[in-house]
């Protein structure tokens, strides 16, 4: 390849190119859309410092300056998972159903499968180190070498990370895609199922094996552990209904795009007399077969900074 030589105006104009790219890279690795934002910043400021004379392949260059600084900030950002509290997801990219697409670059990050939010939870269920290797080898073709020196590891150490995080994901058989008609017709009969407050008409919509996380971090109401099992999901929902009287504000209840994917968005409640206020939420679902394989609750309100209620 040619090496990049350019005005700071061109140098800009190609560096934009790559925003949308540089995001998805980010995003994968951090599950944090300010952490993504700030690490593709950072490039360009390192970029624009950067005799770009010597660079022969700025996509490539971009990306791993990307992964570093992504990989610096899952150092710093341990102590801080450690005092989580209850579970933690992925901070969610929540878009508005019906609306035409936009060409900004996280609406082009959302149309991977590898941003789903069924995958995002995956990856970060892997180490720091796993997640970075697979990440950037087998997302986005980086060599080996250039992951073992991000690593400070042996190349044979950096393939063996990525081999690590490939079989995690593979495990995880994550559902693919349906498309969104089908994605509503199942949700709208879990809404109608919930109306019903019947837990086993609410089972017969969820997959046997259905999962529910919650995140709060402690700052609002959710379930404070991982959630598997139809029944036990079904009969957890009706006790939320009879507490907080979900139903009977479906006014502040819309459908959305969360990571490309159909959800859900509650505005929340401020309670009265017969039911508990509800935190405002945004809601993911993942469809396998027909039902509802994965509910991912984000109610931890420093997530949802960026999201229109």
């Amino acid at each position: 390849m040619e090496p990049v030589t350019s005005t700071d105006d061109a140098l800009a104009e190609r560096f934009t190119e790559h925003r949308a790219h540089l995001l998805g890279v980010a995003y994968r690795i951090t599950g944090s859309l300010a952490d993504s934002e700030d690490a593709v910043q950072e490039a360009w400021f390192r970029l624009s410092g950067t005799d770009t004379a010597d660079i022969r392949d700025l996509r490539g260059w971009l990306t791993t300056v990307v992964g570093r600084l992504c990989l610096d900030r899952l150092k710093s950002a341990a102590a801080r998972r450690e005092r989580y509290v209850g579970q933690w997801l992925p901070e969610p990219v929540v878009r508005p159903v019906g609306v035409p697409e936009q060409a900004s670059p996280l609406d082009l990050v959302v149309r991977d499968d590898g941003v789903r939010m069924a995958a995002l939870v995956v990856l970060h269920e892997l180490s720091p180190e796993q997640r970075v290797a697979f990440v950037l080898h087998d997302a986005f073709s980086v060599p080996f070498a250039d992951i073992a020196d991000m690593l400070g590891c042996s190349v044979a150490a950096a393939r063996q990370h990525a081999s690590r995080g490939r079989k995690a994901v593979a495990d995880a058989d994550a559902p693919p895609r349906v498309d969104l008609a089908e994605q509503r017709r199942v949700l709208e009969s879990f809404l109608a199922a919930m109306a019903t407050g019947d837990p086993a008409a609410i089972a017969q919509v969820l997959h046997p094996d259905a999962v529910l996380i919650g995140d709060s971090d402690g700052k609002a109401r959710t379930a404070a552990q991982r959630m598997v099992g139809a029944d036990k999901i079904s009969r957890f929902t009706v006790g939320l209904m009879r507490m907080y009287g979900v139903m009977a504000d479906a006014a502040g209840l819309r459908f959305v795009l969360i990571n490309g994917d159909l959800g859900m968005l509650f505005a929340g409640t401020e309670g009265s007399e017969e039911h508990k206020a509800v935190d405002r939420r945004v809601t993911a679902f993942i469809v396998r077969d027909g039902r509802i394989a994965a509910m991912y609750d984000v109610v931890n309100p420093d997530k949802l900074t960026t999201v229109e209620f």
